[in-house]
């Protein structure tokens, strides 16, 4: 059974950094594209950042260009997302997702296995 679990979100003052990560278990995603979404309240689930099976290949949504850094560690079979300077637009649900594919796309249609989601709250 394929698993994608995140952790950790949490409550961070403007300005504050935060690492989410995501471990993935049942199989291994080596040779896929992973990426980070967010839903915030009453809004619809967007892109943030995507990476390559290699990790050679990143994408990232402009909102958080410059702010957001998205790694993976295939031994681990683990995907990061590092998010500086947060700001309180940035509160919303985190989720990872898996990319039926080796590049990283921005399309939610294009993942098809989803973590449960950790929380980000960022308070001005």
């Amino acid at each position: 059974q394929v698993q994608l679990v995140e952790s950790g979100g949490g409550l961070v003052q403007a300005g504050g950094s935060l690492r989410l990560s995501c471990a993935a278990s049942g199989r291994s995603f080596r040779s896929y594209a992973m990426g980070w979404f967010r839903q915030a309240p009453g809004k619809e689930r967007e892109f943030v950042a995507a990476i390559s099976w290699g990790g050679g290949s990143t994408n990232y949504a402009d909102s958080v260009k410059g702010r957001f850094t998205i790694s993976r560690d295939n031994a681990k079979n683990t995907v990061y997302l590092q998010m500086n300077s947060l700001k309180p637009e940035d509160t919303a649900v985190y989720y990872c997702a898996v990319r039926s594919g080796m590049l990283p796309g921005t399309g939610i249609h294009e993942y098809n296995y989803w973590g449960q989601g950790t929380q980000v709250t960022v308070s001005s």
